[in-house]
C-alpha cells in the first residue's frame, strides 16, 4: 500500500472549472480522465507551497490565495499498486495569465476552463466528481457563494 496526501484546486471563472487531463505518467488516476489540478505533497513541503507549485506546473497560472474547503480519502489500484490517497481540496484565485502546461512528461498533458453545465462524471477522475459535488452543493447557499467567486486569470483563445 503506497500512501499520498495531494493538494488540489477548485478554480472557477465565469461558471467554468480549471481542469487538467491526466496523462499515461499519472500515478493513482487513470490517464484521460480530467483532474482538478494539483498533486503530491513533497516531504517538508506546506500543503498551499505544494498547491502553488502543482498549479504553476499544470496549468501556467499562478496562485493568488487558496482557502481549504475540505479533504477526502481514495482507495485505488493502478499499475498493480493499491494508492491510499488523502486529497486536500482549496478554493483558489489565481493570478492572471494564460493556460499552458509547463511540466514535460508530467501527470497531465493539458489544461482548459470547462463550462459546469458541460461536466460529466463520467470524464471526471473521483476527486473532479466530488469537487463538483461540492460547488452543487455548497454553491447553493449565500455562506458557501466563495466557492463560485471568479478568479482573476485570463484565457488565452
Amino acid at each position: 500500500m503506497q500512501t499520498r496526501v495531494s493538494a488540489y484546486a477548485i478554480a472557477v471563472e465565469d461558471e467554468r472549472l480549471l481542469l487538467a487531463r491526466l496523462s499515461d505518467a499519472s500515478p493513482i488516476f487513470a490517464p484521460g480522465l480530467w483532474h482538478l489540478p494539483g498533486g503530491g505533497i513533497d516531504a517538508g513541503e506546506q500543503p498551499v507551497e505544494a498547491l502553488a507549485r502543482e498549479l504553476l506546473e499544470e496549468t501556467g497560472l499562478e496562485l493568488a490565495a487558496a482557502e481549504l474547503l475540505d479533504a477526502r480519502t481514495y482507495a485505488v489500484k493502478r499499475h498493480g499498486v493499491n494508492w491510499s490517497l488523502t486529497a486536500l481540496f482549496y478554493a483558489v484565485d489565481l493570478k492572471a495569465g494564460a493556460l499552458a502546461v509547463a511540466e514535460i512528461d508530467g501527470s497531465t498533458n493539458a489544461a482548459v476552463w470547462t463550462p459546469l453545465a458541460d461536466l460529466r462524471d463520467s470524464l471526471l477522475s473521483p476527486a473532479a466528481c466530488d469537487a463538483l459535488r461540492m460547488l452543487q452543493s455548497k454553491g447553493q447557499g449565500a455562506a458557501h457563494s466563495h466557492l463560485l467567486r471568479t478568479t482573476t486569470s485570463t484565457v488565452a483563445p
